[in-house]
């Protein structure tokens, strides 16, 4: 059990409720005491959350955008008051939530931080001292003297770091702050990062950057809708955050109604003895993937991944693309995949019409539009058949996934031949975001998986 004086931030059963009114003279007339009637809703942004942070852990918090993570930090600095429950701070807090936001734009970069320093409750001394490390880290060279107004966003967001990185603090809260500037500052953020973990400072972290949070954190906590969903590794709460993703995952208590058997679809081993235990060693599939598994029968694989508004979608539709899906090694649809893992590709195709020689391919994409990988039917020499009007494929690529912890983008295409010319029947750019998580990263897009030894000399 972990002693009182260990803790640097406790979170007892604490809800947030905002009221959302229809109308502005609703909220007024409330605040006046005019109006006795409930002419609000009530939005829940956090519901009976419970959280022990001990000295020197490193933290993680993870959860889609609305889940409640940022109105959590906001709790713990003071920024915001609960609706009910207690928050106990023990450390001098530094957060790095809004950036700037104390700062004034008349003023020179100088100035603002001595404001900031001096919101902050530092002496002019105490603030004479870090001044020169503030300044070196931020590296506006002789902007630093000008008024903020003059800056552009990427000097303004250096600043407002550097100021909130060299207070020294006891508890360090960051929300989506590392990724601030440019990959040679974001290198510098992540290096500070580092040295306030060895130094055994507390440190809290939102980040929808699961590879940060897998490589940094000591325990992660999963936030959906509101609630705390789980508590545990980071590896366990990402394997929960992906089912999340795809629209899978269901509270304890509500699995066994949402994923009742159907007797005519059941299988042998769904039906065997494995409990929720099962799994690992005898090779059999938990019940909870089993169920998973059963539910993806009854809808579309493209209905577990998000929608792309921005999808590009073309061709003449001799052949189209009707299902496409990522899936992990248990063969689950998945949007988030661990570096080293298997995933599969998967697609069906309808022939609209006859097709002589069709062609079935994937390509993956860096969000900078950068093709960095992908194969079709013909370079891995699978023959595919021709097709009658209403014949259909169901094509998987199967791959290790050894790309950079990151972000991509995945692209369907179904072409092919027709009379000696190429034909493009139906392409899909940008249909899923995936996510790479990596606990080590290499340089470029691809990990060699390089053995490094290191020997002595002889002689």
């Amino acid at each position: 059990m972990t002693e009182e004086k260990d803790l640097a931030i406790r979170v007892s059963d604490v809800t947030k409720v905002y009221r959302l009114y229809d109308r502005q003279r609703d909220r007024l007339w409330e605040s006046l005491g005019l109006d006795f009637r409930k002419n609000y809703r009530e939005k829940y942004a956090l519901r009976g959350i419970c959280l022990n942070v001990q000295r020197g852990e490193t933290v993680g918090i993870i959860g889609t955008n609305g889940s409640g993570k940022s109105t959590l930090l906001k709790l713990i600095t003071g920024v915001l008051t609960p609706t009910s429950g207690s928050i106990e701070v023990d450390g001098r807090i530094s957060a790095l939530l809004e950036l700037g936001a104390g700062f004034n734009m008349e003023y020179t970069g100088i100035e603002n931080i001595y404001l900031n320093a001096t919101m902050i409750g530092f002496t002019k001394e105490e603030t004479d001292e870090r001044l020169q490390a503030i300044i070196d880290f931020a590296d506006i060279g002789d902007y630093i003297r000008q008024p903020v107004k003059s800056y552009s966003s990427g000097m303004f967001v250096r600043l407002a770091f550097a100021v909130a990185i060299n207070i020294d603090p006891e508890i360090l809260i960051v929300d989506e702050a590392l990724s601030v500037g440019d990959v040679f500052f974001q290198a510098k953020c992540y290096r500070k990062f580092e040295e306030f973990r060895q130094a055994g400072k507390t440190i809290l972290f939102v980040s929808h950057d699961l590879s940060a949070i897998s490589r940094y954190c000591d325990r992660a906590v999963l936030l959906n809708q509101g609630n705390k969903v789980f508590e545990g590794t980071p590896r366990e709460a990402i394997d929960i955050y992906k089912e999340i993703l795809v629209d899978q995952f269901h509270a304890p208590g509500e699995e066994e109604e949402i994923f009742r058997p159907d007797p005519e679809t059941r299988t042998e081993d769904a039906s065997s003895d494995a409990g929720p235990e099962a799994g690992g060693k005898d090779g059999k599939k938990s019940r909870r993937d089993e169920q998973r598994l059963r539910a993806m029968k009854s809808r579309p694989w493209k209905s577990f991944f998000p929608a792309n508004p921005s999808l590009v979608e073309y061709g003449e539709r001799h052949g189209e693309i009707t299902d496409y899906g990522l899936f992990d090694e248990k063969g689950l649809p998945a949007s988030s995949f661990l570096k080293g893992t298997e995933f599969t590709v998967k697609m069906k195709v309808r022939a609209n019409s006859e097709i002589r020689e069709p062609i079935f391919a994937f390509t993956i994409k860096n969000l900078k539009g950068i093709e960095i990988c992908g194969t079709n039917t013909t370079m891995e020499k699978v023959p595919v058949p021709a097709m009658k009007a209403g014949d259909s494929h169901v094509v998987s690529f199967r791959q290790r996934l050894d790309l950079q912890g990151g972000e991509y983008l995945l692209s369907l295409g179904c072409t092919g031949y027709q009379d000696g010319a190429f034909r493009v029947f139906h392409r899909l750019y940008d249909v899923i975001a995936m996510t790479v998580v990596s606990d080590r990263d290499t340089v470029g897009f691809y990990d060699l998986n390089s053995r490094c030894e290191l020997d002595p000399e002889e002689g």
